[in-house]
């Protein structure tokens, strides 16, 4: 069997599914995106004549878990989640995203949603990492989560089951919390950053206001003010746009990003 990936080509004999896997993330130098090393860039299945890796399900289910509605062109309920806490100072649509109960550090109350607006007092992810998959599917079509095929269809729930399962990383390791500084190289992170990155968002990082003219917000701007933010969305792209992830690239890598991009001007 004959493999093409970009301008490269295998020719491979008995070579099982995951060989190719891994000769695929040694090629473009990716680590493991996920907690699990050895799950890294595992082939799943075709789809569209391609193979469907593992990467690529946590890539989706990153992006999913950030808000499934955007991703997925659909629509947040109005109504508040039945299961959001009373505690809880948040009503409506947004109680339905997976991170506005356990964090954009995963952490749950034991995170930096452990005070402040956005508390809920909920868990956090870390028990999830020791189930698989398949387990996972069940809880959130559960009567807690409620996530309904019409909400989050059969292989979406899945994606968002993979990221779960295999795609949380331990942010404490990489950023200070309380200084919300990134532990990054900053040379290495202007490579990627100006090489992939400033693409879209310019060499300054400013091509893109998300905010308005009189009250500014580039990247440099969520990247000082919510780190954890903004390497979830470095390492799988914002939900329901064209950003791209950076998931095959080493966990490492996508923190120089970060570290760079909060050196970058805000105004």
């Amino acid at each position: 069997m004959t493999l093409r990936f970009g301008c490269v080509r295998w020719t491979l004999g008995g070579v099982g599914l995951g060989a190719v896997a891994l000769a695929i993330a040694a090629f473009i130098g990716g680590a493991s995106i996920s907690a699990t090393p050895a799950s890294a860039g595992q082939v799943n299945e075709m789809q569209d004549g391609v193979f469907i890796t593992e990467a690529w399900r946590i890539r989706e289910g990153g992006r999913i878990y950030a808000n499934w509605a955007d991703e997925l062109d659909g629509a947040l309920p109005k109504t508040t989640h039945p299961a959001y806490p009373a505690a809880g100072k948040k009503k409506g649509a947004t109680t339905w995203r997976c991170k506005e109960c356990h964090g954009w550090d995963y952490k749950g109350k034991d995170g930096t949603y452990g005070s402040g607006g956005h508390y809920t007092g909920i868990m956090g992810l870390e028990d999830f990492v020791a189930r698989g998959p398949e387990d996972l599917i069940g809880i959130l079509r559960d009567k807690t989560h409620q996530y309904t095929d019409k909400m989050i269809p059969d292989s979406a729930v899945e994606n968002l089951a993979y990221f779960l399962a295999l795609g949380r990383i331990d942010m404490d390791a990489y950023i200070d919390r309380k200084t919300k500084k990134a532990r990054g190289n900053l040379r290495h992170g202007a490579e990627v950053f100006q090489t992939v990155c400033a693409v879209c968002h310019g060499l300054n990082g400013k091509a893109y206001n998300f905010n308005t003219s009189e009250d500014p917000e580039y990247i440099s701007t969520v990247g000082r003010e919510n780190p954890w933010e903004m390497l979830h969305n470095l390492r799988f792209g914002h939900s329901g746009d064209a950003m791209v992830g950076l998931a095959a690239f080493p966990i490492q890598s996508q923190v120089d990003v970060l570290a760079y991009t909060q050196t970058l001007p805000t105004k």
